[in-house]
């Protein structure tokens, strides 16, 4: 006995959902669960282990697929793997309240594990440890962004940290050669970008061991490529400045 199965409809299972509305129609596509993020931090780059398939959908759950003359006036185009990319890059992950309870909670210690692992306190150069800045997070009330990159909220909650415990970014220590003639020049320049200078010595370059800010090291880099058309060198000599032990909260 033949059973007959519709020509658009495909059957999935253990599916994450991502939708969005376009032209007044709603199209879905099919993901592996917990590749959507992945993706979105661009931790995941292969697009065939994050889709189950490179159908676009306007129901997952019945397998019904979206038609091509829908696909083209919503997306001006009919390519189904250039419509997933942009359905997956912007669309609105349908999770059940139990899974985004346990995604939100998951965030939330991913946050508390970036600041740990970027702060100090400034006063100790000591580490936190991650428990407790997840006990700091509750006390300020900090709230996740499930559609914000863990990254991108670790930043806010240290400005929001900063405002009730001693706590900064670990600073970097850079050692930079600069040629003599553009160097004092160029020290002038990068002084409010350095927090501390450890060392400075003239020779046949002029020699500076600091400590800078990690949101600072782009520019430095730049300024001194620039200033000195490439004769100046940069040199990170350690990426955190830290003491052994962990910072405890009295």
């Amino acid at each position: 006995m033949s059973i007959f199965t519709p020509t658009n409809q495909i059957r999935l299972t253990n599916v994450a959902v991502v939708r969005m509305k376009r032209a007044g129609k709603r199209f879905e596509i099919a993901c592996y669960r917990n590749k959507v993020v992945s993706w979105r931090s661009g931790v995941e780059k292969d697009l065939d282990e994050v889709l189950q398939t490179h159908s676009v959908f306007v129901n997952v759950s019945k397998g019904q697929v979206a038609k091509k003359e829908d696909l083209l006036s919503a997306f001006g185009t009919d390519d189904q793997t250039a419509v997933c990319k942009q359905i997956l890059s912007k669309g609105e992950v349908q999770v059940s309240d139990k899974e985004r309870q346990t995604q939100l909670e998951q965030m939330f210690r991913d946050i508390a594990t970036i600041v740990a692992d970027k702060c100090v306190n400034p006063e100790t150069k000591r580490p936190y440890t991650v428990i407790l800045i997840e006990r700091a997070m509750k006390d300020i009330h900090y709230s996740v962004k499930a559609n914000k990159s863990t990254k991108q909220q670790a930043l806010e909650v240290i400005k929001q940290l900063k405002e009730k415990m001693q706590i900064e970014r670990a600073h970097m220590r850079l050692r930079f050669l600069l040629p003599v003639n553009e160097g004092k020049k160029l020290k002038e320049k990068l002084k409010p970008l350095i927090k501390v200078v450890e060392s400075e010595d003239y020779g046949q370059q002029l020699e500076i061991v600091c400590l800078v800010d990690p949101g600072c090291f782009r520019e430095i880099d730049e300024l001194i490529k620039k200033e000195t058309k490439g004769r100046g060198s940069l040199e990170v000599l350690s990426l955190k400045d830290v003491e052994e032990g962990d910072e405890k909260l009295e």
